[in-house]
């Protein structure tokens, strides 16, 4: 087969969520931090800088909430059909995330991937301090971990595949052999050499060609 490696975002493309939002709505501040996220995925401001104001809105939250967030989170159609297609022809496949491993290390699709990257909120005495421990996830640090995800496994760059949603994503769409669009926001979309609104299983004929 032409392409080798998956690696892909999570919120928003592997799981129908954005977990942050999630655990905003517990701290009671999740209005404030959708518009965040909104404009971050649309590019309109800077990952780090939003992510910061975020996080920081949930401090105080204690470390029981991952396994509440957890409960409520979905994966994306197609995304256990595209895994499994991966796994039957030797296709590798990875996640990165500018979300928090505390909550997919609890999610069994995320537990036997070949990679997995994402960022960790730190913890101090049982609760959220309002941080995200270094180093962080943003765009740069994707595209990076693909690179790393291909050299790791001896896999040619035009050889692996990226799937994304937004502005977080952009370089490693762009970097990749071939960058995928997940009911993705026009600026990942003009970018992306493909664009998929429904289904991840739609990738799989693309991969079988």
């Amino acid at each position: 087969m032409r392409f080798q490696l998956i690696l892909s975002d999570v919120d928003s493309t592997l799981i129908e969520q954005e977990v942050i939002d999630l655990l905003a709505k517990v701290a009671g501040s999740g209005e404030k931090v959708s518009e965040i996220t909104a404009r971050a995925m649309a590019g309109e401001i800077d990952f780090r800088s939003a992510l910061a104001r975020r996080v920081e809105l949930l401090a105080g939250l204690p470390i029981s909430i991952f396994e509440e967030v957890t409960s409520q989170i979905t994966l994306s159609p197609g995304a256990h059909d595209l895994r499994d297609f991966c796994r039957l022809h030797g296709i590798l496949f990875g996640a990165v995330t500018g979300g928090f491993l505390q909550v997919l290390s609890r999610i069994e699709f995320f537990k036997d991937l070949d990679y997995i990257a994402g960022n960790n909120l730190e913890i101090e005495n049982g609760v959220l301090t309002g941080k995200v421990l270094a180093p962080i996830i943003d765009r740069d640090a994707k595209a990076e971990h693909l690179q790393q995800f291909a050299h790791k496994f001896g896999v040619d760059m035009e050889k692996t595949v990226a799937i994304g949603d937004g502005a977080n994503d952009l370089l490693m769409i762009q970097r990749a052999g071939l960058g995928v669009a997940y009911k993705a926001k026009p600026i990942l979309r003009s970018a992306a050499n493909l664009s998929i609104e429904n289904d991840l299983k739609e990738l799989i004929e693309v991969l079988k060609n």
